[in-house]
């Protein structure tokens, strides 16, 4: 039998503080919510490990270490509202549902959506909704917000996902290039997004996240 809160305990101490993250509301929603519940039931097993851990043929719960540094890096406040596009099965919403005021959770996988919903609320996050939708789209009817966090791999940040962040907003994503990738903090200034580099990740791309092509003559 697994000890999954000694696992959760150990998965802090060692691939989570080691990580230069110490933030005490971040430190506290990983030692909190039980990752295991968010996993597929063959995974339970191997939830704790410092991987990204595969959802769906193309969603996964980010490795713990990169998720913790994003948080970090984009600082959610207490009295934010955050959109969290490509919440799997509600692992990513239930921990910055601790961090916010409120999440909405964005999923297009109607089934995964559903699981989702029935997760958070068994898990009483009451501060969460699931809304089930393209990811390129966003939640309109819900922006804008003051932060946007991407769960997976992005070649190019959609227009409409940009038009959704408030003035003075952040979004963090992992910016991929071919096989190498950077996580980048991108902050909206007079309607446009200033991008930095935060740290090197990869994760799978998001399907409708990917680079237009050029053609050539």
């Amino acid at each position: 039998m697994i000890d999954f809160q000694a696992a959760r305990v150990m998965m802090v101490d060692t691939q989570i503080r080691p990580s230069d993250v110490t933030h005490y509301p971040i430190i506290d929603a990983f030692l909190s919510v039980p990752r295991e519940q968010f996993v597929p039931t063959e995974a339970r097993a191997v939830a704790y490990v410092g991987d990204h851990l595969k959802v769906s043929a193309d969603r996964v719960v980010l490795d713990p270490r990169v998720f913790a540094k994003m948080l970090n890096a984009v600082s959610i406040q207490p009295d934010e509202l955050v959109l969290d596009v490509g919440c799997g099965l509600g692992y990513s919403t239930a921990v910055i549902s601790q961090l916010a005021q409120a999440v909405i959770a964005l999923e297009e996988d109607a089934e995964l959506a559903e699981e989702a919903q029935s997760l958070l609320a068994a898990q009483s996050v009451d501060s969460a909704v699931v809304a089930v939708g393209p990811l390129v789209d966003g939640q309109a009817e819900h922006a804008p917000f003051d932060v946007i966090v991407i769960e997976g791999g992005v070649e190019q940040m959609p227009q409409s996902l940009s038009d959704q962040l408030k003035e003075g907003g952040r979004v963090i994503a992992i910016m991929l290039d071919g096989p190498s990738g950077q996580v980048r903090l991108g902050k909206k200034i007079a309607d446009k997004i200033s991008w930095r580099v935060e740290f090197d990740a990869t994760a799978p791309l998001l399907a409708g996240f990917e680079a237009a092509k050029e053609f050539a003559f």
